[in-house]
């Protein structure tokens, strides 16, 4: 049988002759030259991007207050809460109880109850930060992109609880710590 009666065959039974192209072995040189150069132009976009949040966040670091720069990545952090749907299932999971609240986050996030406070914890211990947006950038001290997190979890408490809260750093690996740990004040 000729090659061009068996592909006409293959396309007779819904089989793709590319995809018998591919199993073959006798695929383009074009196809990976095409697929190399897309990575290399999706590589150049990821560091536009994350060369353009660099200069974002230091921008804010010079030009506005403290509290300011607290309110705007805060406002990331609330955003990040809305994008993800496991966020938003821990608040809806734990609607109108702390302890069903508490049970929810225990699916993600190390948590106990200690008198009039709510610790979460990333575990004893975290290799790296979870944020990819954070990841990119040198960790500073008092580093400003904690406060995305922290609000975070402020809103997955705020949400379920109907109430507000005051969510403390304990500690974040970006500030030097060895993991990140959140103190919601329940009063």
């Amino acid at each position: 049988m000729d090659r061009k009666s068996f592909t006409q065959k293959l396309a007779l039974l819904g089989v793709c002759p590319f995809v018998v192209q591919n199993l073959s072995g006798s695929v383009s040189a074009e196809i990976p030259q095409e697929q190399d150069e897309k990575f290399k132009a999706l590589q150049s976009q990821k560091q536009f991007v994350e060369n353009w949040l660099a200069d974002l966040l230091d921008s804010m670091d010079k030009c506005l207050d403290c509290e300011t720069q607290e309110r705007i990545v805060g406002n990331c952090g609330i955003a990040c809460f809305d994008r993800f749907q496991f966020k938003k299932d821990i608040a809806i999971n734990g609607t109108g109880d702390l302890d069903k609240l508490i049970e929810a986050y225990r699916k993600n996030f190390e948590i106990w109850k200690d008198g009039n406070t709510v610790h979460i914890r990333y575990g004893e211990v975290s290799n790296g930060c979870y944020c990819p947006a954070a990841n990119y950038r040198t960790p500073k001290p008092n580093d400003i992109h904690c406060e995305c997190t922290r609000n975070t979890h402020k809103t997955i408490f705020e949400t379920a609880l109907g109430k507000p809260f005051r969510v403390d750093i304990a500690e974040s690996l970006r500030r030097g710590g060895k993991t990140c740990h959140f103190i919601v004040h329940l009063s």
